[in-house]
């Protein structure tokens, strides 16, 4: 996977750079920020059901089942002590013309998606500083 970056963009304002893309961070206005952009939390929430969606669909290609209509919705509750996701519920909307018996394997494979699959088997994150006496 290619390296992200991050940049500040004044306030809570953040840039996401990765590969050619740009996706922006903010707060909402209660909690300080300006409320431009979606929270990292929700982005975090959003790529568990951005992975569900895409293995959903290609199951549904894969077996010449109808796409058109699938949709995926997340709802996450908050944690404290540590401040954390502490539950998700993600829902699939299937379009109409899938069969039954097809239903079970696909939600199957949906929760077998990279994202899900992570936070089953929680991956070693190491934080470090950079150097500062080497250059950026």
């Amino acid at each position: 996977m290619m390296p992200m970056s991050v940049t500040h963009d004044g306030g809570d304002r953040f840039s996401i750079a990765t590969r050619n893309h740009v996706v922006h961070v903010d707060q909402p206005e209660p909690d300080g920020g300006s409320d431009t952009a979606p929270t990292p939390t929700e982005l975090f929430v959003a790529s568990l059901a951005a992975c569900v969606a895409f293995y959903a669909r290609r199951y549904l290609k894969r077996h010449a089942l109808p796409e058109q209509g699938l949709t995926v919705t997340a709802q996450a509750e908050s944690g404290t002590k540590p401040s954390r996701v502490a539950s998700m519920t993600i829902t699939l909307t299937l379009p109409e013309g899938v069969p039954a018996d097809k239903r079970e394997a696909l939600l199957a494979v949906a929760s077998h998606c990279t994202v899900h699959n992570t936070l089953q088997h929680t991956p070693e994150v190491l934080m470090q500083l950079a150097d500062p006496s080497l250059p950026s």
